[in-house]
């Protein structure tokens, strides 16, 4: 591999070195600065070719990042990439941080009355290069075309209410979604997007406030009325139903009562007939025994068991001896002789 020796020059021709090169540095970076254009994460770019062929709007959009822009010959037009608010606020204090805030709306009712509407309106750009061909640059989007459409739009539809038809959530949300498609056609060919559009507040003049709080404080007083009426007829038919309930506690209680009686006589009565069939079982027991114990004295060797009897009767006794043949004889059992002889 062959060397390259580079030869500096000396004295002050050589001082110059680090001063040209800190030119072209210097250089570099001013021409980095003027040919080239950072956008931020939050928006979204149309490039615009002011000199050359392709002169005009280029329909495709540049997102987040650095681009290069050749000076004279070329802009770029920045918009935001997220949601944008355009609220029609009396209090700025209370809108939304980065939103568009214009005086609240203020519509004139079918009986005449005048309603001020607080709205918010979230939306965002979907098409740079539409936009901008169809307003133009920076933020003529906001002041020349959603300002005065909302505001058309939102007195069209919310106008559509009566006075009293604000308190109902349903219908004024379905009014407002009605002013969201309406809107939304009416800026799409212009590549914008309507996301939603909410009624926050509303707020009557004070001639219809007064009537519609004491209209309010007359149904309020009808409810009550009918709430009472209720509750007396409930309460009522709780009674009913509570002596309904102790009665029928009455009546099982009473049938229980007899079921116990009648349980108790039939247990007494199956105690008496079992005792009884017991006593009949006994005594013909006895019976059998003593029908049995005649049989057997009448039987051969009845004389043994009589002696054996006897014997057992005569346990303990003096016994004396006498001669029963002979002159002296005595016959225990005839009687008669042994009183004689006492």
């Amino acid at each position: 591999m062959s060397k390259v020796t580079v030869q500096l020059p000396s004295g002050p021709s050589r001082a110059l070195v680090p001063l040209a090169a800190g030119g072209v540095l210097v250089a570099l970076l001013l021409a980095w600065a003027m040919f080239t254009t950072t956008i931020a994460p939050d928006q979204v770019a149309v490039r615009q070719v002011v000199l050359g062929p392709s002169k005009g709007i280029q329909k495709e959009p540049l997102g987040p990042g650095t681009h290069v822009v050749i000076p004279g010959m070329e802009r770029l037009h920045l918009f935001p990439r997220g949601l944008k608010v355009l609220e029609f606020n009396d209090d700025p204090l209370t809108a939304a941080g980065g939103a568009r805030v214009q005086p609240a709306i203020r519509i004139q009712t079918s009986e005449g009355y005048q309603v001020t509407v607080d709205v918010a309106i979230a939306y965002r750009v979907v098409d740079p290069a539409r936009l901008i061909g169809a307003v133009g640059p920076g933020s003529l989007f906001e002041s020349a075309l959603m300002i005065p459409r909302s505001d058309k739009v939102l007195r069209q539809k919310l106008g559509e209410l009566n006075a009293e038809d604000f308190y109902s959530g349903p219908k004024r949300r379905a009014h407002a979604e009605d002013a969201r498609a309406l809107l939304q056609s009416e800026v799409a060919d212009a590549g914008i997007e309507v996301w939603a559009v909410m009624v926050r507040h509303y707020t009557y003049d004070q001639r219809y406030q007064e009537a519609i709080e004491q209209r309010k404080i007359q149904d309020q007083t009808v409810f009550k009325n009918r709430a009472e009426a209720v509750a007396a007829s409930q309460e009522a038919e709780k009674d009913r139903v509570l002596a309904e309930g102790q009665a029928t506690i009455e009546v099982e209680r009473e049938r229980g009562r007899s079921d116990i009686k009648r349980i108790e006589a039939e247990a007494e009565s199956y105690s008496r007939r079992r005792i009884a069939e017991a006593e009949l079982l006994v005594a013909l027991a006895e019976a059998e025994g003593t029908r049995l114990e005649n049989a057997a004295l009448q039987a051969a060797g009845s004389s043994n068991l009589v002696g054996l009897e006897m014997a057992e009767v005569m346990k303990g006794a003096q016994i004396i001896v006498v001669p029963t043949d002979g002159a002296g004889a005595v016959n225990p059992l005839d009687l008669e002789s042994l009183l004689r002889g006492w």
